[in-house]
């Protein structure tokens, strides 16, 4: 069983920056890819990012330019990097990873995210 360990969520203002990271235990085997989701209030749960084990990303495009995703196969840890924060961009933000092409996926339990003055 995988266990998910999320941190680095938090209140900032627009324009500003937070770094999210998700440390994954419970499995000896490189993930298939790790990445995050985020979901608002009143809004279904949407893809931010993820990146696949050979190093290739996948973003949604409201976020192009302004995250960065990253991963440490050594520590099994997925960065999110989040520069010029907007006020659309609050919500909760869920890492999920994949240990095969196959599955299973796992969840982390989320952190909050608030852009606000």
């Amino acid at each position: 069983q995988v266990q998910l360990v999320e941190s680095g969520g938090g209140l900032v203002q627009p324009g500003g920056s937070l770094r999210l990271s998700c440390a994954a235990s419970g499995s000896s085997f490189s993930m298939y890819y790790m990445g995050w989701y985020r979901q608002a209030p009143g809004k279904q749960r949407e893809l931010v990012a993820r990146i696949f084990s050979g190093g290739s990303t996948n973003y949604a495009d409201s976020v192009k330019g302004r995250f960065t995703i990253s991963r440490d196969n050594a520590q099994s840890t997925v960065y999110l990097q989040m520069n010029s924060l907007k006020p659309e961009d609050t919500a909760v933000y869920y890492c999920n990873v994949r240990r095969t092409m196959l599955g299973p996926d796992y969840w982390g339990q989320g952190t909050q995210v608030t852009v606000s003055l």
